[in-house]
Formats: structure tokens, sequence, C-alpha cells
């Protein structure tokens, strides 16, 4: 988690996942099904517990774990995000049963030092640690890539 900074937990996307690293192989379908179910249960939840960690639905509006190291990145480039992405999502288990998710807005959940840090951080350093979940520029690098992606998916 901290060496990559930002883990989906079980989408397939730009970066790795937790599902899948703790299967040792890709999951097809959910991971609840497979043989090691329990493990990455408490994988997800050991993580969903740790203070260095926030979870959000950064990459495709899935659960996407982001570790404290790269928080001051995140929120230096927080512009570039749609800004219900960026808010600290959570489920909780009520008296009867019943899942509520939970919501705390961003920046609401940003700790002031970590602000501080933020507005000190380069932005060249912030893209450098978030290079992988960046939204694409537009212009003619973005006309290569979806080229260069078109050209490689028809074969």
């Amino acid at each position: 988690m901290e060496r990559h900074g930002v883990v989906l937990q079980a989408a397939h996307g730009p970066v790795p996942n937790l599902a899948d690293t703790i299967a040792g192989e890709t999951i097809r379908g959910s991971w609840w099904g497979h043989r090691k179910s329990t493990e990455i249960f408490r994988a997800a939840r050991a993580v969903c517990e740790s203070p260095d960690v926030v979870i959000c639905k950064l990459i495709d509006n899935k659960v996407t774990y982001v570790h404290r190291r790269v928080w001051p990145a995140l929120i230096r480039l927080a512009p570039r995000f749609e800004k219900q992405r960026l808010a600290k999502v959570w489920d909780e288990h009520t008296r009867t049963g019943a899942h509520v998710s939970r919501r705390v807005p961003f920046p609401e959940w940003v700790p002031a030092d970590v602000m501080t840090e933020a507005a000190r951080l380069p932005t060249s350093e912030a893209e450098r640690l978030l290079s992988a979940i960046l939204p694409e520029k537009s212009g003619k690098t973005a006309k290569r890539c979806k080229q260069r992606h078109a050209t490689t998916s028809t074969n």
C-alpha cells in the first residue's frame, strides 16, 4: 500500500488492486467467490482501519485506497479530479444488519499538516507521484494516446 501510494480494492485499472495481489492472480468476477476471499476480506479490513489510508472513489468511481504518503500530492492536484471522487467514504453496519454508506466531503477529511505540506509540494513532484492516475491531458498528447489505444485494441 505505502509503496504504490494508490491501490484499488478489487477493480482493474491503472494501479494494482488488493484482491488480485492477495489472490496471487487476476480474479475474474467477484472476489467473494475466490478461494482466498477470507484473506482478501481481512486485508481489506486492515487497510480500511489504517489511519494512514483514506478510502475514496477516485478511480472510475471504484473503491480506491490512498496512502498518506501521497495525500499532499492528491491535495496539490485536487482541481484535476471531480470533487466527489475525493470524498472519504466507508460503509457502516447498523444494528439491523443493513449497510449504510457514509462520506466526509473533500477537503474536510484532510489534516492541517497535510494541507500545509501540499501547498509546499512542487506541482511537478505531485504529478510524478500520481502519474498513473492523472486524468488525460487535452491536446495532441491525449489524441496520440487515444489513437495508440484504438490501434492496439483492434489488433
